[in-house]
């Protein structure tokens, strides 16, 4: 599975996820590997921008962080290794979709809000 990502770094890539195409260059990232409308990734990388990773599986946006600089990250879990991944959030990705991802645990306690 997902072995028929094509990623030209001049080009972009078009999203495996929602089929959009993704300019590969944006302000705030110099190596965009995640949808800046759906917010999937790809798990491309071992390290940040080296694209050695052999899994090439859809990464799932599950949450985001806030660094001390105060910068938004996005967290992705790889679908098929599980790998855990920080994206820092470029300058085009989608309010809503980051609004969303970020309200995401108060639509979903893990624990019942009901007393």
């Amino acid at each position: 599975m997902g072995r028929d990502f094509r990623f030209h770094p001049s080009e972009g890539f078009v999203c495996r996820r929602c089929k959009r195409t993704v300019n590969e260059e944006s302000y705030g990232t110099r190596q965009r590997n995640h949808c800046p409308l759906c917010l999937w990734s790809l798990h491309v990388d071992e390290k940040p921008g080296d694209r050695r990773s052999t899994c090439r599986s859809l990464m799932e946006p599950i949450g985001v962080w806030v660094k001390r600089d105060g910068e938004w990250a996005i967290i992705h879990r790889c679908t098929v290794c599980g790998t855990l991944r920080t994206n820092r959030v470029a300058g085009d990705d989608s309010p809503w979709a980051m609004m969303s991802l970020a309200a995401k645990p108060l639509a979903r306690p893990p624990f019942p809000l009901e007393t």
